[in-house]
């Protein structure tokens, strides 16, 4: 049975991080490590890992880099063949890490194998949406505009495929090899998903399980709108010093979709004033989008106009009868 390591980075997660490697200990997959990458934690994270008396469990400690930087520490001190990833304030069911293990074993041209996730709340209660992308024939196109891999803790990679990425830091700022770029903050996943779509002939394949447990967080990166529009321009451009033809054929349909995502993040938070700017701007980046996925997009841009017109308490009573199509997924 192929060993796996299973990658949980931490900076100041001491709320989640047992639930996380609760579940990662928990797996039925006979041969595995967790390692827990503490990045520089000021608090109570490196002793909630040694308070476990289980030899499957390991600490790396690190300075403060960044959530790539520790990933990409996982990465380099993981002994495993194939390697997981799971967030501290996720969670995995008992049964991800063999069926994904599986997935590899069976199908040696699959670098990245991934699943469904099902949505928490902060109190990690789950909340009833279910994540239930596309998991076959996945390309390129479809991981620039609707990333069905969605967050960091669906996949399990084959160290090899992870190989083929394998680069030096942009800056120079280290000697460290690295597979996640240490420069981006956001849309971070996307750019490695998207770089071994791009750059590699591994596939990228899913399980149609929902097999990842992820807690939404209303007050952390995502909910900065603006910054994550500014970051995944950052990675479409990162992306076209290596890819020129992809992104001049693609990169406005993804940009419709992204400011599409973008504008029902602001419709959640009540800011009128950018939903309404990130849905008529995804229309006129590619019109495309709603020939692609009409439904979604005329509710996205529907939303957007009533939460502007009426205002957000208004809107708040009317929400889950326009947002009803929205709530089945947080990003597609």
């Amino acid at each position: 049975m192929t060993f796996c390591t299973l990658v949980i980075p931490v900076y100041n997660g001491e709320d989640t991080l047992a639930v996380a490697i609760d579940s990662a200990l928990a797996q039925t997959h006979d041969n595995f490590e967790v390692l827990v990458i503490d990045d520089g934690s000021t608090d109570r994270s490196a002793e909630i890992v040694r308070s476990y008396d289980d030899p499957r469990l390991r600490l790396y400690q690190q300075p403060n880099g960044g959530l790539n930087s520790a990933r990409n520490a996982g990465i380099r001190e993981g002994k495993g063949d194939y390697i997981g990833l799971l967030d501290a304030d996720d969670l995995w069911e008992s049964t991800k890490l063999a069926k994904h293990s599986a997935h590899l074993d069976a199908n040696p041209d699959i670098g990245l194998s991934f699943a469904g996730s099902w949505m928490m709340g902060q109190d990690g209660a789950p909340t009833g949406l279910i994540q239930m992308p596309q998991f076959e024939n996945v390309s390129s196109l479809d991981l620039i505009t609707r990333n069905p891999v969605s967050n960091g803790s669906t996949p399990l990679l084959r160290r090899t495929a992870l190989d083929d990425i394998a680069h030096p830091h942009p800056t120079g700022k280290h000697a460290n090899t690295c597979w996640f770029d240490e420069e981006l903050r956001q849309s971070t996943d996307i750019e490695c998903w998207l770089r071994l779509s791009l750059q590699t002939d591994w596939k990228i394949e899913g399980i149609a399980e929902a097999l990842t447990g992820y807690r939404i967080n209303p007050h952390g990166l995502s909910a900065n709108v603006i910054r994550q529009l500014e970051t995944w321009t950052q990675m479409i451009e990162k992306t076209a010093v290596y890819a020129p033809d992809f992104i001049a054929e693609h990169g406005a349909l993804a940009k419709a979709y992204q400011l599409r995502y973008l504008a029902r993040r602001a419709v959640s938070l009540r800011e009128a004033g950018l939903a309404w700017k990130f849905a008529t701007g995804s229309l006129r980046s590619s019109p495309r989008i709603l020939l692609d996925q009409p439904k979604k997009t005329i509710t996205t841009l529907g939303a957007a106009t009533v939460l502007r017109v009426l205002g957000s308490s208004i809107y708040g009573g009317i929400e889950s009868m326009l947002l009803g199509t929205m709530r089945r997924g947080v990003k597609a």
